[in-house]
């Protein structure tokens, strides 16, 4: 009794319900909580656990669940493979399912272990430049072409183009509406079309319905993945290739490793999210607003939006010709501005004594 009331007074008193909660009850709690808001991340959410999180955690107290335990099962992922922004994801998830739990009522947690965070090193750095995007589009369908484009452009995300309705496209006002609820953050976006935007989506939507898909094939078919064209098409352009899954050597699409005969592929370079990197580069070097440029991709966070904001080899590059063309100028003004003062002096009348 003495013990009990001292952990009550400390506040280090767990009630035997709490006492019996298992990892698997909160992971319950946590995946109905995604389901009732609607995430759209709830299938990446059901994946880290069933996969990873359940046969690690899943039958463990969760008072067990201790700041060392979690470092073992960072330990393990690491030496599985996993990349440190996976395992970030997968560690937070745990996080958030022991915050639901320490604010249910009654509460199931009642002490928060820590949860560490990695430094994430395989931030993605890919640009798509022009020439690049010029062999990208050469000879493809209408439709891919005008996604790629509107991909550079504004920088938005596949799922919210290839969901997009005729309805949004508005040719009068020359204007494209992202409705609330329809993005990755839930906020409707508007932007105007420029002139190759408003070529390519008047032949998009030429002849359909207000509810009908802006994104067809030849067929009348609704587009709705990318990745086999686009890995085509990349690979065509030599932005992207295939490689043995066995011993990482190209190879041609289809045909087994020359290598080591190996049959399994992975492909390897451009994707389409990177020409969100690429249309943050090119409006910033447009000279808009970083907070317009936010507005218009549909980030939320600056800390986000930086993580997309990375200079390329080009900016740097144009960034020191301009700084040696304002170095010449500078040179040149200083040799003048030091020629006109030895003039001056030159043409200052002599007294005579």
């Amino acid at each position: 009794m003495k013990v009990r009331l001292s952990e009550i007074t400390t506040g280090t008193f767990i009630g035997p319900q709490a006492e019996k909660i298992k990892v698997a009850e909160l992971a319950e709690d946590f995946l109905r909580e995604y389901r009732i808001n609607e995430r759209k991340s709830i299938d990446d959410a059901t994946a880290r656990w069933n996969l990873h999180l359940e046969p690690f955690f899943g039958a463990r107290k969760a008072i067990d669940v201790s700041s060392d335990l979690i470092s073992r099962y960072v330990d393990q992922r690491q030496h599985e493979g996993a990349k440190n922004a996976t395992i970030n994801r997968e560690v937070a998830a745990l996080k958030r399912m022991f915050r639901l739990g320490q604010q249910s009522t009654p509460a199931k947690v009642l002490r928060m272990p820590h949860f560490p965070h990695l430094r994430e090193n395989n931030v993605r750095k890919g640009f798509l430049e022009d020439s690049q995007y010029r062999k990208l589009v050469e000879g493809q369908e209408l439709w891919f072409r005008t996604i790629v484009e509107c991909g550079r452009t504004y920088g938005w995300r596949i799922s919210e183009l290839l969901s997009m309705k005729v309805k949004q496209v508005d040719l009068m006002q020359r204007v494209i509406r992202l409705d609330p609820g329809t993005t990755k953050n839930n906020d409707g976006r508007e932007v105007f079309m420029t002139d190759a935007l408003y070529l390519l989506l008047g032949a998009c939507v030429e002849g359909k319905g207000a509810e009908d898909a802006v994104f067809t094939r030849p067929n009348g078919i609704p587009v709705r993945t990318l990745r086999d064209a686009w890995e085509k098409a990349c690979t065509a352009a030599g932005v992207g290739q295939f490689i043995c899954v066995d011993c990482a050597t190209p190879v041609q699409t289809g045909a087994p490793c020359q290598k080591c005969s190996g049959k399994r592929t992975k492909y390897t370079g451009l994707i389409f999210h990177d020409l969100r990197r690429t249309a943050a580069r090119n409006l910033r070097r447009a000279g808009i607003s970083e907070t317009v440029i936010m507005k218009i991709g549909g980030w939320r966070t600056r800390s986000v939006f930086e993580r997309y904001a990375i200079v390329s080899r080009g900016d740097i590059v144009d960034a020191m010709q301009k700084l040696q063309i304002n170095q010449q100028e500078s040179q040149i003004s200083h040799e003048i501005g030091h020629a006109a003062q030895a003039d001056q002096i030159d043409a200052t009348p002599k007294s005579v004594n």
